[in-house]
């Protein structure tokens, strides 16, 4: 495939393909893979939760992913490789991946996003927009993707041989070009998929975690007004906050461990600009304190109380679409010091 460009004077200029292994565009590749996933299986979008995931056989898949079904998928690059061990890498990490629990992909999902309190059930239900009556089972099936500069007859054979067998098996050419401005472009083409016991220890790279100042700049007008006053609450209240890839959890310290009251995310995540609370999430009030369940119950209803929070899953979330009264931010403000006076009172599980 030959690409153009228009000038301005109305004249074509040719963009002119260059290989992975020039200028690093290998890495280049797999930054925007994990960046731009959704056009990479022909069915829909692809919940990315782990990068460079070990596996029980000293491997790394490239990227590790969840579809709406809840299918795991393996998303690996061709690189240099043989066509044949292209293939078998593959299916490799497709066994390990098959032997993971719903507990193990959330693990992997904590350490990716550096954040130990997220609900992948959750998450996911957030990024693929689920309705409440659409219930899902995580890892039934699994699914590969091949990503390659050049998807050999030998891959595309070998794949569409697995998808005969009811393997589910996709395969992507990326192609880079560069004009003599330096401009670069990148296509994709789905050349294959159109048609029709538990690991012990699980790891996963982890995406960099979000300073305060970029934080802020990330958030428009009305969340600045609510999460500034967040911070500075945790700064005089000497409330710890753990920063993950997007946002933020606000915690209590009880003897050194740390107990979530609430999760904070930005416009761009997955949840959109929101305030989530944490009394039965992983890592939140019921699952590490002696907080007696009629007082959840009580600092529930507190937070219902202010007309900001809706359900999300077993907790509650306000979304911040317009600009808070003052009187409405403090309400967010004092709910959380209600939590973490609770959590002090009452301690932790023993």
């Amino acid at each position: 495939m030959r690409v153009f460009g228009v000038q301005s004077d109305g004249k074509f200029s040719e963009y002119v393909k260059t290989p992975f292994q020039r200028d690093h565009e290998e890495a280049v590749l797999e930054d925007w893979l994990e960046s731009n996933h959704d056009g990479i299986v022909e069915d829909g979008k692809v919940l990315i939760i782990g990068r460079q995931v070990s596996t029980n056989l000293g491997g790394y898949i490239d990227l590790l992913g969840v579809d709406r079904e809840g299918n795991v998928v393996v998303i690996e690059l061709k690189r240099d490789r043989t066509p044949r061990d292209a293939i078998a890498q593959s299916l490799e990490y497709a066994s390990f991946a098959e032997r993971l629990n719903t507990d193990q992909l959330e693990e992997i999902l904590h350490l990716y996003l550096n954040d130990d309190s997220l609900s992948l059930a959750e998450h996911h239900r957030e990024y693929f927009g689920l309705g409440s009556d659409e219930a899902v089972a995580f890892n039934k099936d699994q699914r590969i993707v091949v990503v390659g500069q050049r998807i050999t007859s030998e891959i595309r054979q070998t794949a569409s041989f697995l998808r005969s067998k009811g393997i589910r098996v996709t395969c992507v050419e990326f192609t880079f070009f560069q004009a003599n401005g330096g401009t670069r472009l990148l296509s994709q083409e789905i050349v294959v998929g159109k048609e029709s016991q538990k690991p012990v220890k699980v790891a996963s790279g982890s995406l960099p975690i979000v300073s305060e100042d970029a934080f802020i700049a990330s958030l428009d007008e009305n969340g600045k007004a609510v999460f500034s006053r967040i911070i500075e609450l945790a700064k005089n209240k000497s409330l710890p906050i753990h920063w993950g890839a997007k946002g933020f959890s606000l915690n209590v310290d009880v003897a050194g461990t740390h107990v979530a009251i609430c999760f904070v995310y930005p416009p761009d995540s997955v949840y959109k600009q929101t305030f989530r609370t944490s009394l039965r999430d992983v890592g939140g009030v019921e699952r590490k304190t002696a907080v007696p369940e009629q007082v959840i119950r009580a600092l529930g209803e507190e937070a219902e109380a202010t007309g900001l929070f809706v359900p999300a899953g077993r907790d509650l979330k306000c979304q911040i679409t317009r600009r808070f009264t003052d009187a409405e931010v403090e309400s967010l403000v004092a709910w959380c010091e209600s939590v973490a006076k609770a959590v002090r009172e009452y301690g932790l599980k023993e």
